[in-house]
C-alpha cells in the first residue's frame, strides 16, 4: 500500500499542468445581417467593407498596439432562427500575417442562405455561445450589423436578461438608407430615424455600448472601419477605451444618449 501511495505522489507531481490560457484583451464576434432585406450587391459591399476596414492601417495599427495581449475575432452572418454560419472562427490577431488570413477569409467567403427573416436574438443567443468559449479575454463584445427589426422569436431584451450576457457589451452598426438623390444628412442622422431608435432601445447593451450609422451599405466600409477603432481600443486602467482613440475619431463623438454614445 505504501509503495502504491508513493507511486501516486511521484507520478502526479509529473503530471502535465493545466494548460494556462494566454492573455487576450478582447474577444470580438461580428454579426452579419444576410436577411430578406439585403440584396446581393449590399451583401457584397458588407464583405468587402469589412475586409477593408480590417485591412485599413489604421486598425492594423490599433489591433497591434498590445500584440502581448491580443484581440480575439469572430464572425458570422444571420438572418433566421436557423441561419447562423461562421465566416471566420476564432483567430488570436498577433500578427499582420494572422490580420491577412482574416482578411481573406472574409473577402472570399459565400453566404449560405438559409432564412429571410431578422432573428436578432437568436444571433445573440449564438454570438454569446461563442464568447463562453473566451473566458480568459478581459473584454467580450458583439458588433451586430443590421438594416431592420427582429420580426421572430423573443426580443434582444428578453436575451439579455439571461446571466451568459452580464459581462458583455453589444454595440450595433445601423444600416440605413442611402442619403436621397441631392440631399445631405447631416452627422448623426439616419434616413429612418425609427429604425436607429429601435436598435438604441432593444440591441444595444452594456453600460459602455454605443450605436453607429452607415447610410446605405456603400458607407459601410467607412463606419465600420470608424466603429472597430472605437471596440479594438487598448484599455487604459480606470479610463473608457475612447480615451486612446485618435483625436479626429474623438472629435467626432456628436451626441450621447441614455448608455449610447453616436460617432460619425
Amino acid at each position: 500500500m505504501r509503495g502504491l501511495i508513493a507511486f501516486i505522489l511521484l507520478t502526479s507531481m509529473f503530471s502535465p499542468l493545466p494548460a494556462r490560457a494566454e492573455p487576450c484583451r478582447l474577444a470580438l464576434v461580428l454579426a452579419l445581417d444576410v436577411s430578406g432585406s439585403v440584396n446581393e450587391t449590399e451583401y457584397a459591399q458588407q464583405l468587402n467593407g469589412l475586409s477593408k476596414a480590417l485591412n485599413s492601417t489604421e486598425v492594423r495599427d490599433t489591433i497591434l498596439a498590445d500584440p502581448s495581449n491580443p484581440i480575439h475575432l469572430a464572425v458570422f452572418e444571420w438572418s433566421s432562427q436557423n441561419h447562423q454560419f461562421l465566416i471566420q472562427p476564432w483567430i488570436v490577431l498577433d500578427t499582420h500575417t494572422s490580420i491577412d488570413r482574416a482578411v481573406h477569409r472574409i473577402r472570399a467567403y459565400r453566404k449560405k442562405r438559409a432564412g429571410l427573416k431578422t432573428a436578432l436574438s437568436t444571433a445573440m443567443l449564438f454570438a454569446g455561445e461563442l464568447l463562453a468559449q473566451k473566458n480568459e479575454c478581459w473584454q467580450k463584445t458583439i458588433d451586430v450589423s443590421g438594416d431592420g427589426k427582429n420580426n421572430i422569436g423573443p426580443d434582444p431584451k428578453q436575451v439579455y436578461e439571461l446571466n451568459a450576457f452580464s459581462d458583455v457589451t453589444v454595440n450595433a452598426l445601423v444600416v440605413g438608407d442611402p442619403s436621397p438623390a441631392g440631399s445631405v444628412l447631416a452627422a448623426g442622422e439616419i434616413s429612418d430615424p425609427d429604425l436607429k431608435h429601435y436598435f438604441e432601445t432593444n440591441v444595444i447593451h452594456g453600460p459602455a455600448a454605443f450605436s453607429m450609422i452607415a447610410h446605405g451599405y456603400k458607407d459601410y466600409a467607412r463606419a465600420m472601419q470608424r466603429k472597430l477603432l472605437r471596440e479594438m481600443a487598448v484599455p487604459i486602467l480606470g479610463l473608457n477605451s475612447a480615451s486612446t482613440l485618435p483625436q479626429s475619431i474623438l472629435a467626432s463623438d456628436l451626441s450621447y444618449g441614455h448608455k449610447i454614445q453616436h460617432l460619425e
